[in-house]
């Protein structure tokens, strides 16, 4: 059953299976504004074989371990059931039916009164190990979009490409480039992911790792013909990826054949197994610059990761140039002098707490 949860100006719907944050609109600038994807196809169309998520693929969802595991693709978080539990206005909180690596998992989203914001914790009580993490977030772009984020190291593809017989991916796997105008293509010269699309006909993905002195780790996704820009917002020192995927018709089998175009993954974690060449060094480049490249469970504690996605109108379609925290107030500057200034929860990330060797832990204060 979907739980929606809404605030003045915004509101979005919690689906248990897979718990899937979905529907996401923002009322703002007299615009509404629904940025997030839905895969065009029905249930039945999926394969019996292939991982539950792909049958009601949209919206975001937390994907833990990131990538392939033995409870399907993305774990159990993306594939299984979670159990909404009492909680206030404007806060939905759900836990986890089943556990990761022994933790028991705690999703919390929350809005605010003008805020255009969605503010997301989990939470991993007890367990042991670590592990690849990841929010999935899906942004629909099917008339193109500008892509900007805050300073990146690299950007580095996969050990290998997804897709070869059954379909095509564009970029050469596994490489890595410092610029993201100029990642190198499979068949030779450069693309520019700054934009997207950048070709035809594609599955591609491509994870940029941020340099350890930002202050604020952000993407921005501005779609010029909608005349907005979506938002994504973390700690860098806790999470120092961002993770691109792009589905542009590159899957000719079912349930893809051909028809999943226009969706960009934004996919904010700290997952070192998603880099081809990186995962493979001793010391890998994350762990030698004091980036967690996984995120470490505490058997005795909590330790939780935080993300915030939203979505402000953006009529000028510029390329945004900075996105700056100062306070409770975000300021996003466009590269041709654009500029809004939208209230945030300034403290929610933990930007000042942060320490780049933690995961990031923290006491709950709630109840089950």
């Amino acid at each position: 059953m979907t739980h929606r949860i809404s605030a003045r100006g915004i509101s979005l719907d919690f689906i248990p299976r897979g718990g899937v944050l979905d529907a996401l609109s923002v009322t703002d600038a007299g615009q509404v504004i629904a940025p997030l994807h839905r895969a065009p196809w029905a249930e039945e169309e999926v394969a019996p074989d292939a991982p539950p998520h792909q049958r009601w693929l949209a919206g975001d969802f937390l994907a833990a371990p990131m990538g392939a595991s033995e409870r399907g693709l993305h774990g159990l978080p993306a594939n299984g059931d979670w159990q909404i539990v009492p909680s206030a206005p404007g806060l939905v909180r759900a836990v986890l039916s089943g556990e990761v690596l022994g933790a028991t998992v705690v999703k919390e989203l929350s809005v605010a009164d003008g805020h255009p914001f969605v503010y997301q914790r989990h939470l991993f009580i007890g367990g042991q190990g670590a592990l690849p993490v990841a929010n999935h977030a899906m942004v629909a772009v099917p008339n193109g979009a500008k892509l900007s984020f805050s300073r990146k190291r690299w950007w580095e593809t996969l050990a290998e490409p997804l897709e070869t017989t059954r379909g095509r991916s564009r970029l050469a796997y596994p490489r890595r480039a410092e610029d993201a105008a100029e990642f190198p293509a499979a068949e030779g010269g450069t693309v520019n992911l700054h934009r997207y699309p950048w070709g035809a006909a594609h599955e591609d993905f491509v994870a940029g790792i941020e340099d350890p002195a930002s202050p604020l780790g952000w993407t921005a996704v501005v779609r010029p013909q909608e005349g907005d820009l979506y938002l994504s917002l973390r700690n860098p020192a806790l999470l120092p990826m961002t993770m691109l995927w792009h589905s542009n018709g590159g899957r000719d089998y079912p349930p893809w054949a051909g028809r999943h175009r226009g969706c960009l993954g934004v996919e904010e974690g700290a997952a070192l197994p998603m880099l081809g060449l990186s995962s493979r060094e001793t010391p890998d480049p994350l762990t030698a610059a004091g980036q967690p490249g996984l995120v470490r469970l505490d058997p005795e504690g909590t330790v939780e990761v935080r993300h915030i996605i939203g979505c402000i109108a953006w009529p000028e379609g510029q390329s945004v140039a900075g996105v700056m925290l100062d306070g409770d107030t975000l300021t996003v500057t466009g590269d041709w002098g654009a500029e809004r200034k939208v209230p945030v929860r300034g403290s929610w990330l933990g930007l000042a707490r942060a320490r780049p060797q933690s995961a990031g832990k923290a006491a709950p204060d709630w109840d089950l």
